[in-house]
């Protein structure tokens, strides 16, 4: 089998860790590969690789939030991984050992990824796609349903971001992210697209899947482009909703934002 076959095939583990985050292992059989995207904390990635039996290889960092990387000394020091990520936190990641801009490719474990430049939510967030495993890590820019607060770039900043990964991403992309936000972005979409048949039905499903503690992620990019009021700026029946027939994609994705701020 040729490697770009071999390397289709991933296997991925996520689990929890602090309050409401993920961890992210993708696992590449075909090399013995596995890499981990992001270290809130570190002891979680051990506990996760011992009870695989996965060697873990490579770290790749989407941005420089505490959250994201506060276990990340530890989990090199234990793994002897090597740790890439944004070129805009070479200062602030001091454990990174290559980093990366916009639309750079590396390889990582044996599996080709692309780093997508996604400011809004933080500067220097970068997005990892892997096309040939059908695999993206958001970070805190895309979430199901939802998007990152927009702290460190602007709104403008921040839709093209979205826009670009909805651009980017096939619709059978499997979509990971930082946090388990769904629920309240489900209960927040509803009051500003309350005629999406779709979106309504995702939401009980989002809601069932809570009670019983259990995660709603991956997504997908269809799911998303299907049901997310943070993607579908252009949307009619949203704009009408908002009152915003004439105004730009941006300013309506803008006007979503500000409302889920204080929702």
């Amino acid at each position: 089998m040729a490697m770009s076959e071999a390397t289709k095939q991933v296997e991925i583990r996520q689990f929890p860790c602090l309050d409401d985050n993920f961890g992210v292992l993708v696992h590449v059989p075909a090399t013995g590969g596995t890499i981990a995207f992001d270290v809130p904390d570190a002891e979680p990635y051990l506990a996760e690789l011992e009870r695989a039996g996965w060697t873990l290889t490579d770290i790749l960092i989407t941005h420089h939030h505490w959250d994201h990387v506060q276990g990340l000394g530890a989990l090199k020091a234990a793994t002897g991984a090597r740790v890439t990520g944004p070129a805009l936190s070479r200062d602030k990641i001091a454990e990174m050992d290559a980093v990366v801009a916009d639309g750079d490719t590396i390889t990582a474990g044996g599996l080709a990824f692309q780093a997508l430049g996604t400011p809004g939510h933080t500067l220097d967030q970068i997005s990892w796609w892997a096309p040939e495993a059908h695999f993206a890590h958001t970070g805190d820019t895309l979430f199901a349903l939802g998007c990152g607060r927009v702290f460190e770039g602007d709104m403008a900043m921040m839709w093209a971001s979205m826009d670009k990964l909805a651009r980017l991403l096939p619709g059978d992309t499997r979509i990971y992210c930082g946090h388990e936000y769904t629920l309240a972005n489900a209960r927040f979409a509803v009051t500003v697209d309350p005629d999406n048949a779709a979106l309504a039905k995702r939401a009980k499903t989002v809601e069932g899947l809570r009670e019983r503690n259990q995660p709603t992620l991956p997504t997908t990019m269809e799911d998303e482009l299907a049901t997310s009021p943070f993607l579908r700026a252009g949307d009619p029946g949203i704009r009408k909703t908002l009152g915003m027939m004439d105004a730009s994609d941006a300013e309506v994705f803008a006007e979503i934002r500000r409302r889920k701020d204080s929702f």
